[in-house]
């Protein structure tokens, strides 16, 4: 039986709250927000194995895995206080700064015997573990390319704002390159009802997840969908107040590569709401993060293996896309 801490009750956090708190192989889940409103709701729906707590109670013991909803550039400080009292802990967070800062907790956390997994939602780790899947069907893998539509709460529609203005982080040749964000526009087919979105370069992370585990690749991109007002607003303060759920988003993953020496392509897409997506993502992850003997800090693709992690979330309810927009499994 395992404790679990959430800290963070917004659009993702909620969901996952609600996953988790019918599962058998969970002792006690310790749920945390600043906002007390969100920690008042659940109080009253106070079920025997929920905890309120006005703090993430790291520091106490009495957690084993810690999961990261709060808004992004918030998740490096409470991993590095986790991966201190050998906490295991699964982000969702999407900023730059938050992954590559986790994943620098490599040596700390293989000192305390935790598990750091970073990226861990729609996008990036739903699209991780999709590109790792797709690069099975390859010889060689050439270049993998992402794309994300849509926000879910508040804090990622935030995010989604200042991504835009940031430079990308792609990975071209052997090196890391920084472009403007907003830059590179191309038009991206998701599954339906999303359909033809453009496309723009952001300060996106899954090229820093992705590269350790392909170092071969030559070119590994993110693009952001972005509306005219998107882009040109960019550079201001959010115009009107954040949705309280963007409703259906999607991902799209592209490899390219050889088979039996031709170059072939493959797309896989998911067309969802991106908060419900990466509850599923992270619920999905948990066992894994459970039953593993690798302690360290990586990505999502980096601890399950691609197929059945695949398979499990599709169990879930995830339908995923072939290029054609046609299910294909």
């Amino acid at each position: 039986m395992t404790n679990i801490g959430i800290a963070g009750l917004g659009a993702v956090g909620s969901q996952l709250l609600y996953r988790l708190k019918s599962r058998d192989d969970i002792n006690k889940l310790v749920v945390y927000d600043s906002d007390y409103s969100k920690l008042n709701k659940h109080t009253r729906k106070q079920l025997q194995k929920i905890e309120v707590s006005p703090s993430p109670r790291i520091e106490q013991g009495d957690i084993d895995v810690l999961f990261l909803c709060t808004p992004s550039g918030q998740h490096l400080e409470y991993a590095h206080r986790a991966a201190r009292q050998g906490i295991s802990t699964i982000s969702a967070s999407d900023r730059i700064s938050d992954v590559i800062g986790i994943l620098s907790l490599g040596d700390l956390a293989r000192e305390n015997h935790c598990t750091m997994i970073a990226g861990v939602g729609f996008s990036p780790g739903l699209t991780c573990v999709l590109s790792s899947f797709a690069s099975e069907s390859f010889d060689v893998v050439d270049e993998i390319h992402i794309a994300k539509d849509g926000t879910g709460g508040p804090a990622c529609a935030r995010q989604h704002h200042r991504a835009m203005k940031r430079p990308s982080l792609d990975w071209r040749d052997g090196k890391w390159v920084r472009r403007p964000g907003g830059s590179g526009r191309e038009l991206v087919w998701f599954p339906e009802p999303v359909g033809g979105a453009d496309c723009y370069r952001a300060a996106l992370p899954d090229a820093a997840l992705l590269q350790p585990l392909f170092p071969q690749v030559s070119r590994i991109t993110a693009r952001l969908s972005a509306t005219r007002q998107d882009r040109f607003t960019s550079w201001l303060p959010m115009l009107t107040p954040p949705h309280n759920d963007g409703g259906i988003g999607a991902v799209r993953v592209e490899v390219r590569g050889q088979l039996n020496n031709r170059r072939e392509t493959r797309v896989l897409g998911v067309a969802a709401p991106p908060s419900t997506l990466s509850a599923i993502v992270g619920e999905a992850a948990l066992p894994y993060i459970q039953a593993s003997n690798f302690y360290g800090a990586g990505g999502l693709a980096s601890l399950v293996p691609a197929e059945e992690y695949v398979n499990k979330i599709r169990r879930n309810g995830v339908r995923i896309f072939e290029f054609d927009g046609i299910p294909s499994f």
